[in-house]
C-alpha cells in the first residue's frame, strides 16, 4: 500500500499554497536541490569532462529511461530520454510512417496537443510525398480507422479536459486495419496506468516535467516497441544516435535498438533533478495512485457542483474515461484563475474558457481539495475575480 502521507513530505510546496497544476509543471522534489548541487560540485566541479564516464552522464538517458519505462509498461532498454517532446513526436511519427511506406494518411484528433499537430504537418510537408494529416473529433477516431491510415497519432489523455482514450482498443483496431500507432503520454505518465507492452503500442513519447516532476525543461522520452527497435529510421540523425559516436565517421550508422533515437547532448543538470524526482516513484504503486486519484477527483467534482452551479464540468464524469485532472468551463475562467492563485490555490487556464485542476495524490489530499473548493466558491459567489488586474493576460496562462 502506497503511503501518500510520506510522499507528500518529499515535495517542497510553499506554505499556504494548494498546488493543483502538477498536470502542467510538477512541484520541486525536496531531494532535487541537493542532487543537482552534487552534480554541479562533485561531478562537474571535481570531475570536469571525465564526468561523462566517471559519473555516468552518457548512459543516463538509458538508465533513467528504464526507470520511466517501469511507469509506462515498457521493458528494459525500450525507452530513452533526451531533447524535447516536440522533437520526439517528430522522430516517432517519421519512424512510424517508414513502417507503412505505401500509405499516406496520418489520423489524429482535435483533442491532440497542438504542438503534436504542428510537428506532424511540418514533417508531412517536408517529406513531400502527398501525405495528409486527417484530424477528427475524439469520439470519431474509431470510425475513421480504415485501411488507408498509415499512422494513428493520439495524445492518450486530453490536455484540456482529461478525456482518456482507450489505448488498448484503439491500438488493436489500428493494427487490424494495418496502421501503426504513436501515443503521446504527456498527461499519462505518472498519472494513470499505462501498459505499452500489453497494448502492443508501436511508438510512444512523453515529457517528464508534469506528473513525473522533473522540473521545467526536463527531457522528453521516446519508446520504440522491440519489433521496430532495430529497423526504425530516426528522421533526426544526431551524433549520439550513431552506432559509434566517438568514431566521428562522416556517414551515419544508426545505433542498436532505441539508442538510435538519441539526438543531441544529454541535459545533465536536468537529468540530475529528474533522478531525484524518479526516486519518489520507487515506493509508489500505480494502481494505488489511480484509485486515490479517482476518489479525490470525484470528491472535488461533487463539491464544486454543489457550491458553484454556474460552472460546467468539462471533464468526463465517468472516471474510467478521465485522467488525473478535472476541468470546468467558465466564461471568465482566466480572471477566476488569477483570483484563485492570488488566494493560494494554483490551477491553470486554457483558452478559450477552461479552468484545469490537476489531481496528484503524491502531494494532494482531501483537505487540500475541500479548501480549494471553498475558495473557488467564494471567488465565484462574490465575484472576487471581477477586478481589472485579474483580466490582464500574462505570457503563460
Amino acid at each position: 500500500m502506497t503511503d501518500f502521507a510520506a510522499t507528500r513530505t518529499m515535495f517542497q510546496i510553499p506554505e499556504g499554497v494548494i498546488y493543483l497544476d502538477g498536470n502542467s509543471l510538477g512541484p520541486l522534489p525536496a531531494a532535487a536541490p541537493a542532487r543537482v548541487a552534487e552534480m554541479l560540485t562533485r561531478e562537474w566541479g571535481d570531475m570536469l569532462i571525465t564526468g561523462w564516464n566517471r559519473a555516468g552522464w552518457m548512459t543516463q538517458p538509458l538508465s533513467l529511461g528504464d526507470r520511466v519505462g517501469r511507469l509506462i509498461g515498457a521493458g528494459l532498454g525500450q525507452v530513452v530520454l533526451g531533447d524535447t517532446l516536440s522533437i520526439k513526436v517528430y522522430q516517432a511519427l517519421a519512424a512510424a510512417l517508414e513502417t507503412r511506406p505505401d500509405r499516406r494518411v496520418v489520423l489524429s484528433d482535435s483533442g491532440n496537443f497542438p504542438s503534436d499537430l504542428y510537428m506532424a504537418k511540418g514533417l508531412l510537408k517536408t517529406l513531400g510525398k502527398g501525405h495528409e494529416l486527417r484530424v477528427v473529433p475524439p469520439e470519431a477516431v474509431a470510425e475513421h480507422l480504415t485501411e488507408e491510415i498509415a499512422v494513428l497519432m493520439l495524445t492518450e489523455v486530453d490536455y484540456r479536459t482529461g478525456r482518456w482514450h482507450d489505448m488498448a482498443a484503439l491500438t488493436r483496431q489500428a493494427h487490424a486495419v494495418g496502421a501503426a500507432t504513436v501515443w503521446d503520454l504527456a498527461h499519462s505518465a505518472g498519472a494513470v496506468p499505462v501498459d505499452l507492452a500489453g497494448t502492443a503500442a508501436d511508438f510512444a513519447v512523453g515529457c517528464t516535467y508534469k506528473y513525473l516532476n522533473g522540473g521545467p525543461g526536463a527531457p522528453a522520452f521516446i519508446y520504440v516497441a522491440p519489433r521496430h527497435a532495430d529497423r526504425a529510421l530516426p528522421a533526426l540523425s544526431g551524433w549520439l544516435g550513431h552506432d559509434a559516436p566517438f568514431a566521428f565517421e562522416p556517414a551515419y550508422r544508426p545505433g542498436s535498438g532505441v539508442t538510435r533515437m538519441r539526438v543531441g547532448t544529454p541535459p545533465v543538470i536536468q537529468m540530475a533533478a529528474l533522478d531525484a524526482a524518479l526516486a519518489i516513484w520507487e515506493g509508489v504503486d500505480i494502481g494505488d495512485l489511480r484509485r486515490r486519484s479517482v476518489a479525490l477527483s470525484d470528491m472535488f467534482i461533487a463539491q464544486i457542483e454543489q457550491t458553484c452551479p454556474m460552472l460546467r464540468l468539462a471533464s468526463p464524469r465517468d472516471s474510467a474515461r478521465r485522467g488525473s485532472q478535472v476541468s470546468f468551463y467558465c466564461d471568465d475562467g482566466y480572471a477566476v484563475m488569477q483570483a484563485l492563485i492570488d488566494r493560494g490555490v494554483i490551477g491553470d487556464f486554457r483558452s478559450p474558457d477552461l479552468m484545469r485542476f490537476g489531481v496528484t495524490p503524491l502531494y494532494i489530499d482531501e483537505t487540500d481539495l475541500r479548501h480549494a473548493a471553498v475558495v473557488l466558491a467564494d471567488v465565484m459567489t462574490n465575484r472576487l475575480w471581477d477586478r481589472p488586474e485579474y483580466k490582464v493576460r500574462s505570457a503563460v496562462t
